[in-house]
């Protein structure tokens, strides 16, 4: 097993080569949220993160292990909602509305993406925007006051979802329960096909 404690940030300056030859570590977004870490490489080896509290992975970022080993950060594909719509206004309102409700997303020149959700993708629907289901990276904005982000695991998101959910049952006329909540141990519950990722111990604080 391999030990990792440092992260180069993108852009790093490394030579494309270098970054080229380097061992692949390929993890979703709430994955590469987490400080403590254990995965497997697209190399089959064994790696172990030890980072400073707090550190969000992005794909193009570089890992240096103990000894002295590169290892490129890349975003897996996910199950996303890629939001779009004809009308700039509408995608700023839907934007708006995800705000409210402390949903990462991912914000481009063009569309939003975001975990997907059914609740929400009804409320999208009802804002005159396109959700559509897709896999594909995830790389949702960071914290605007100074690093992290949330996932939506305090108490203001679970009234917002709450309401949220009220309406979506009330729309579709049943009351299916519907639990949106992740176990900060997620990683623990089951393996993943890129890359069989054990969490360790959670230093991502939500």
């Amino acid at each position: 097993m391999i030990k990792i404690d440092k992260h180069l940030p993108a852009p790093h300056g490394i030579a494309p080569v270098l970054v080229r030859r380097a061992p692949k570590l390929v993890l979703p977004f709430g994955e590469r949220s987490k400080s403590r870490l254990r995965a497997i490489l697209d190399n089959g080896a064994e790696a172990a993160l030890f980072l400073p509290r707090g550190t969000v992975l992005r794909g193009g970022d570089l890992l240096v292990a103990e000894d002295g080993t590169f290892v490129e950060v890349q975003a897996a594909a996910e199950s996303v909602l890629q939001v779009t719509a004809t009308d700039p206004q509408a995608l700023m309102r839907a934007a708006y509305h995800l705000g409210n409700r402390h949903t990462p997303v991912e914000v481009a020149r063009d569309y939003l993406r975001l975990e997907y959700d059914p609740v929400l993708a009804d409320m999208l629907a009802r804002l005159g925007v396109q959700a559509e289901r897709a896999d594909l990276p995830f790389e949702p904005e960071a914290g605007a006051y100074g690093g992290g982000h949330k996932h939506g695991h305090d108490a203001t998101f679970a009234e917002d979802y709450a309401a949220a959910q009220a309406v979506f049952h009330e729309h579709h006329g049943h009351s299916r329960s519907h639990s949106h909540s992740r176990s900060p141990s997620h990683a623990l519950d089951h393996d993943h096909d890129h890359g069989h990722v054990h969490d360790e111990h959670c230093g991502h604080k939500h």
